[in-house]
């Protein structure tokens, strides 16, 4: 029997006994995958339609030329509720197709993600004119490299294609899908101004969403350097990330890894209609994405700051206008970006006098190359020697612009911070002295005991000259995130508190709520 390729789900996880049928008009076969997804036949070499179907999964049919050489690799969906938006980032008044995969008629709504969630527009019911018309297919082989293209299939006719238009106030959204039986899936939107309308600009880290996006079986850190020739089973025996002692995933030279596709679902990053901002925040992936960013956000909001929300690729075009801001605002997990990005906010804050503050944690380790609707990985680990980061190996030094840099002391543990400098402005009005701890409280349950937390940065030897640190976490192993700041000969500064943690502790804890506000009245000039 010849191998004729593999089945898998979205999750590259292999699919057993699914049913399969071969033709080419004139001869059929009909096979079942085995354990591990094989499918095996007497199958001449030619051009034939291969139709799979398995209970739980959506059906599909492949034309395929199957012979010689690697096996397919066919994909099926799970019968799951998935979405995204495309493109994933808007202007105000620019339209956005919302792309559905549903077994069952489900309703959909749009939320703003600010003070407070709320309902912002019922888009509406969507159901089945034909049975599981609301099914999509996604591509064969590696998608995450090319997107799954939900919406491709099927809506030919102009009238089924499904678009929105992005709200007029910026901000964080979600789309709230809620399927007949009470499942439910959320997707977000993050929806910039069409023109500034406020004196705070801030980033949404959508470069690290990508990165830690799996859809598809792959992510940066899960089978970043490609697929593997056959589905996994039990990842546990198979995957080397569960059987090396130590990561290997980002071993290889840069050029091993292929591209990312925006263009997919995004399951571990998603909200709930239901979740309140002080909520603790449940999972291990929400700690460090858009759960953890909507926190500032909330703050920001509450405490009487308006900001203009963008992408990661607004700031690496251009859309995002640095001249026109007070602050730029950075959270939580800022960890990928472009030397585009870099370059721009490295001149706005060291030639025009722009004025940075940095609410997050590893931030800048990594280049990314935007390439269509992908981003390339840089992603090669340095080695012991000159280089302190993946950017500083491949373009210039992390530190240099944000006062600090990531190193692996303390990751994975959470902890207060100790004041250092008691009279440093930041401290103003808190009641802390020199000792004293604050940062104590965090709605991070990924890694609990305080706002340094997660991972963290500290300064390096290319922190620039007069780089002033006022507050250092009390992570084990000396890993706590230093807070650091300094100021620019244009008149720019750049604050950085060198913790993925703190945007979970602002709003419950009231020292790091009193530093923020410090930070952010200095740089708008609000007293």
């Amino acid at each position: 029997m010849t191998l004729l390729g593999y089945v898998s789900d979205e999750r590259y996880l292999a699919l057993p006994d699914v049913l399969v049928e071969i033709g080419d008009g004139r001869s059929h076969w009909t096979a079942r995958s085995t354990a591990t997804g094989a499918i095996h036949a007497d199958v001449p070499p030619g051009d034939y339609r291969v139709t799979l179907a398995k209970d739980g999964y959506g059906a599909k049919h492949v034309d395929v030329a199957l012979g010689p050489g690697e096996p397919h690799q066919f994909r099926l969906l799970s019968d799951q509720i998935f979405g995204y938006i495309w493109p994933k980032w808007a202007r105000s008044g620019d339209e956005g197709e919302f792309r559905i995969h549903s077994p069952e008629p489900y309703r959909l709504s749009l939320w703003r993600h600010g003070a407070a969630a709320e309902e912002t527009a019922l888009i509406g019911w969507f159901d089945e004119h034909a049975p599981r018309a609301t099914v999509q297919v996604t591509p064969d082989g590696d998608y995450t490299q090319t997107g799954v293209r939900f919406n491709e299939n099927g809506y030919v006719d102009p009238s089924h294609r499904q678009y929105v238009t992005a709200p007029d106030r910026s901000g964080l959204y979600y789309f709230h899908v809620e399927g007949e039986s009470g499942a439910r899936f959320s997707f977000p939107w993050v929806v910039a101004p069409r023109q500034p309308t406020a004196p705070i600009a801030v980033v949404a880290s959508t470069n690290t969403w990508n990165a830690y996006n799996n859809f598809g079986g792959r992510s940066n850190y899960i089978n970043a350097s490609g697929l593997p020739s056959a589905p996994v089973l039990v990842p546990r025996l198979e995957m080397p990330r569960y059987l090396e002692s130590s990561f290997s995933e980002h071993a290889l030279p840069d050029d091993a890894y292929p591209p990312l596709s925006f263009e997919r679902p995004e399951p571990l990053n998603q909200l709930s209609a239901d979740d309140q901002p002080e909520d603790p925040i449940r999972g291990r992936q929400p700690c460090h994405l858009a759960a953890a960013e909507w926190r500032l956000l909330s703050w920001l909001e509450r405490n009487g700051y308006e900001y203009d929300l963008y992408s990661d690729a607004h700031l690496h075009d251009g859309t995002l206008p640095l001249d026109s801001y007070r602050a730029l605002v950075l959270s939580t997990h800022p960890e990928y970006w472009s030397r585009e990005m870099y370059s721009t906010v490295h001149s706005w804050v060291h030639d025009r006098g722009g004025k940075l503050a940095n609410f997050g944690g590893n931030v800048a380790d990594c280049e990314v190359a935007f390439t269509a609707d992908a981003l390339q990985f840089r992603t090669q680990a340095i080695e012991a020697g000159p280089y302190e980061s993946r950017m500083h190996r491949t373009f210039r030094p992390t530190s240099e612009l944000f006062g600090v840099v990531f190193t692996s002391a303390g990751a994975m543990t959470g902890a207060p911070y100790e004041v250092i400098d008691p009279g440093h402005w930041a401290f103003r009005g808190t009641g802390l002295d020199k000792g004293d701890w604050f940062g104590v409280r965090s709605l991070h349950e990924r890694c609990p005991g305080g706002a340094s937390g997660h991972e963290t940065d500290k300064t390096g030897l290319h922190s620039p000259q007069g780089t002033h640190v006022l507050a250092r976490g009390l992570n084990p192993g000396d890993g706590g995130g230093e807070i650091a700041c300094y100021t620019t000969a244009s008149g720019g500064e750049v604050f950085s508190v060198g913790s993925i943690a703190w945007s979970s502790s602002v709003l419950v804890d009231d020292g790091v709520s009193a530093v923020t506000a410090n930070v952010l009245d200095r740089f708008i000039g609000r007293s």
